[in-house]
This record gives C-alpha cells, sequence and structure tokens, in this order.
C-alpha cells in the first residue's frame, strides 16, 4: 500500500513504508541499535566513507570481498528509514558474493546516519510525525537523486577493488524502488541491472506525469527485475501492467513479479511484515539478474 506518496520538490515515490507501522516499527528502530560489527564477516572488507557530491557530503557504508582482485559494482538504496544495520547486513551479504557494494545513507543533507532515534515511539504523533517530516527529504527531487546518482557510481568507480569492464547494479527497496529507477535511467551507461522490491510508487496515478519513475525506462539499458508487495498490487492492481507495457515498449528486458503473501517491506528484517521465505524468493532472484547481467 503505498497511498501515503510524499511528492517534496516533484520527488516521486519517496513514501511512507506501510510495512513498518507502529509495531513493525518499534522493531526496525530497535534493530538500529544493534551492533553492526557483531555482524562482521572475515570474508568481507567494511567501511564506513564519505562522499563529496553535487550537495555536500554523504555518508555511506562500502563492503567488497576480502583479498585481492575487483568485483561488480552495486548500489543499494534504502527505504525511508535508511542507512542502518540490517542494510549492513544486506551489503555484507551481497559483497560476499562478489561485489563491491555501497549503501549511501540517503537523508545525509538533513543527518549522519542512523536518522532514527532508537527512542521513538511512532505510536505518538508528535514522534510519527519526526520521521515522515518532508524535511528529512531536504534535496530529494528528481535532479538531486540524479546528482547522487552520478556521485555514488563515480564513488564506486573510483574504488581500485572495482572492476568497471563489468556493468554495475543498482537495487532498492520501497522508497528506494523509485530511486533505482532514475539511477538506471541518469547513469544507464554504467548500470547493467536494476532491481526493486517492494518499491513504492513507481506508477504515479496519473500515468502520463512525467515524473513518474515508469516514464524513465526508455532511458534505460538495464536489466530490471521488479517484485511487487501484494497489498501493494492490491491497492494499484493496473501498476503491473504498466510496468511490463513499458519495459516491453522500450524493448527493456524485465520481469515484473507480484509475490503472494507478501506484504509491502517482505524483505526487511526487522519489519512486522517480514516474509523470510519470501525475502530469500527475492534474494535468489537478485543473485540470479546479477550473475547474469553483470558477468
Amino acid at each position: 500500500m503505498c497511498d501515503d506518496e510524499i511528492h517534496q520538490g516533484g520527488a516521486q515515490g519517496l513514501t511512507y513504508d506501510p510495512g513498518v507501522s507502529r509495531r513493525g516499527f518499534g522493531l526496525a528502530v530497535a534493530a538500529t541499535g544493534l551492533a553492526s560489527a557483531a555482524h562482521a564477516s572475515p570474508d568481507v572488507t567494511e567501511k564506513d566513507v564519505d562522499i563529496k557530491t553535487a550537495d555536500g557530503t554523504a555518508d555511506a557504508a562500502l563492503f567488497y570481498p576480502a583479498g585481492k582482485g575487483s568485483w561488480p559494482a552495486v548500489l543499494i538504496w534504502t527505504d525511508i528509514l535508511g542507512l542502518r544495520p540490517v542494510f549492513r547486513d544486506m551489503g555484507r551479504r551481497l559483497a560476499a558474493q562478489g561485489y563491491v557494494v555501497l549503501v549511501p545513507n540517503p537523508f545525509y543533507r538533513v543527518k549522519h546516519a542512523p536518522i532514527v532515534d532508537p527512542s521513538l515511539d511512532f505510536n505518538k504523533p508528535e514522534d510519527r510525525a519526526k520521521i515522515l517530516d518532508p524535511a528529512n527529504r531536504k534535496g530529494m527531487d528528481a535532479p538531486g537523486i540524479d546528482r547522487d546518482a552520478k556521485a555514488y557510481i563515480a564513488f564506486l568507480d573510483a574504488q581500485a577493488q572495482t572492476n568497471k569492464k563489468k556493468k554495475a547494479g543498482v537495487q532498492g527497496y520501497c522508497m528506494g524502488g523509485p530511486l533505482t529507477y532514475r539511477t538506471a535511467a541518469t547513469v544507464h551507461d554504467r548500470i547493467g541491472a536494476a532491481a526493486t522490491f517492494h518499491g513504492g510508487g513507481l506508477v504515479s496515478k496519473d500515468h502520463a506525469d512525467p515524473l513518474s519513475p515508469h516514464n524513465l525506462i526508455p532511458q534505460m539499458k538495464a536489466t530490471v527485475y521488479s517484485a511487487v508487495a501484494d497489498n501493494d498490487d492490491k491497492s494499484q492492481p493496473d501498476a503491473k501492467d504498466v510496468l511490463k507495457a513499458s519495459f516491453a515498449a522500450a524493448k527493456i528486458p524485465a520481469r515484473v513479479e507480484v509475490y503472494d503473501g507478501c506484504a509491502h517491506g517482505w524483505c526487511v528484517k526487522g519489519s512486522a511484515v517480514y516474509n523470510e521465505a519470501g525475502a530469500e524468493r527475492a534474494w535468489s532472484e537478485l543473485t540470479a539478474l546479477y550473475k547474469k547481467a553483470l558477468a
């Protein structure tokens, strides 16, 4: 369910994740207090890095396989709760599979990660308003995201561990879905694979809206996989058909699949709607996509 779209400065799809509501939000906030070091892998090197962008300095987490070698680059866009341990775990897991992975704090213009205060109580209106405050998305309009995407891919390409002869990948969750589409369109010469999981607002209610993420599809050159939440599909049943038709018209290889029984937010551990079977299926699809498109 993506009815709570936030349009700030013309941005599309910056949505509140309904899968992280009340009890689920509390679980997710508690997860931000976990020490990432506890999940460290001896096979992966992890660094906190700062990235110069056109709008300032973004804090981010960088992961790559330990030892000598070079690997394809992948950018991960988080959901509305931003960079936190659960997304560090995703970055670490993906790096262990043979990728150089960057997970930036998308809200760097406002606050260093984590943006969620563990003491927040989502049941309190004043606390709920803090995380949903549009001010948190300062600069996250379409041009701002495009500038960020270019900066993040350039940073990845500047790493000695990145194999620049291979295409890069990008993936996004909830709010990160539209940002993934923007990245695939903006840096189309580098992005060879793009994946979205319970992406919010990929298709605007007004299909002709030039800011609707699906209208960026003709600018892409990537192979795309979009996994749709069951309740998102029920809320906007025509969205998947619009996506499929748009990919077909642009002759972009793509798959759009509805995950029956999986609610919005199902891929992110800590959410009350986390579905392990569905999340592992999604991860398998992601792995297969990158193995083929980034080879």
